[in-house]
């Protein structure tokens, strides 16, 4: 692994935005380069420690799953290096932890699929025996796995505010409907394909979400990060059925350690309000969770 990186600084390209966890840049008029830092959010806040190994971590996955699932839906990599674009003094900045992509007209709503109940899934289902509008069976408990795969859309948060699920119609006097149908039915194909193959190493991905994009013919591209630890949930299958029984929540490969740990965290005192700043993760946090990152990137065989 290369050295952590919490925030890159590149001078030989003009810096587009910083998100929760990557740092984009223009290169010229219709491409970006994003470079994953080592940053970690939890509840829309970012964390200030980094997690060793974890954007290159999460790049390396991204790119294995690009790869598979590309003959579902065009993905937005340019098959260029990212080294080939910065200055000779900024390639540590940027090796194995960067995506060269092509520049999109994004969509504003986040594709999120659901597999099984979880999160704020699990919460809502509770008041409604719902999730975002779709209709759920009674009797089902956390961490269930659905008759079906469901699709749950939410709205893309400024940083440091709370993405809020929405209902597909929501989605389509958005969107329009046509996009958001097909939209809908992609990333569904998309889940069914991933979660199958993970099954496969052992893996349980409960959910996730997707982001998608247009191209300059409007061709439906999917962009961003995709089934990384970081936008899905994922799941060990060996303590799956131990944890149902119990009531609790699956062990998990993702930041759910992170979150859990930010639950029982006080300051001054007090619980925690899920505001920055967040309190600082412990040094033991950290480890466990970038080891966390590491066993399913290893597990899944994304190299």
């Amino acid at each position: 692994m290369n050295a952590t990186l919490l925030q890159s600084s590149l001078h030989s390209l003009p810096l587009l935005a910083r998100g929760k966890v990557r740092d984009n840049y223009a290169v010229g008029s219709d491409r970006i380069l994003m470079i994953a830092s080592d940053r970690l959010s939890a509840f829309d806040v970012v964390m200030g420690e980094p997690i060793p190994g974890k954007g290159e971590l999460l790049t390396q996955m991204a790119l294995f799953w690009f790869e598979r699932l590309k003959d579902i839906v065009p993905n937005h990599l340019t098959g260029d290096a990212p080294e080939s674009v910065v200055a000779p003094d900024e390639v540590a900045q940027v090796r194995g932890r960067s995506m060269l992509v092509k520049r999109l007209q994004p969509i504003p709503v986040e594709a999120v699929v659901r597999g099984y109940l979880a999160g704020s899934g699990w919460q809502e289902y509770q008041q409604s025996r719902s999730v975002c509008g779709v209709a759920l069976p009674a009797g089902l408990h956390n961490a269930a796995k659905l008759p079906d795969p469901i699709f749950t859309p939410a709205t893309k948060a400024e940083m440091g505010e709370h993405d809020e699920n929405i209902s597909f119609d929501q989605m389509a006097a958005k969107i329009g409907r046509p996009l958001a149908e097909k939209v809908r039915d992609v990333a569904i194909r998309l889940y069914k394909e991933a979660a199958a193959f993970a099954l496969t190493k052992g893996i349980i991905i409960a959910d996730t979400k997707f982001e998608f994009g247009l191209d300059a013919d409007g061709t439906l591209t999917l962009m961003d990060e995709v089934l990384t630890p970081d936008s899905s949930r994922y799941w060990p299958v060996e303590g799956y059925a131990d944890a149902v029984k119990a009531g609790a929540n699956p062990p998990s490969y993702d930041k759910q350690f992170v979150r859990d740990w930010l639950e029982q965290a006080r300051v001054d005192g007090k619980p925690w309000p899920k505001t920055a700043p967040a309190p600082a993760l412990p040094p033991e946090v950290v480890q466990r969770t970038a080891a966390k990152y590491h066993e399913a990137f290893e597990r899944l065989g994304a190299r």
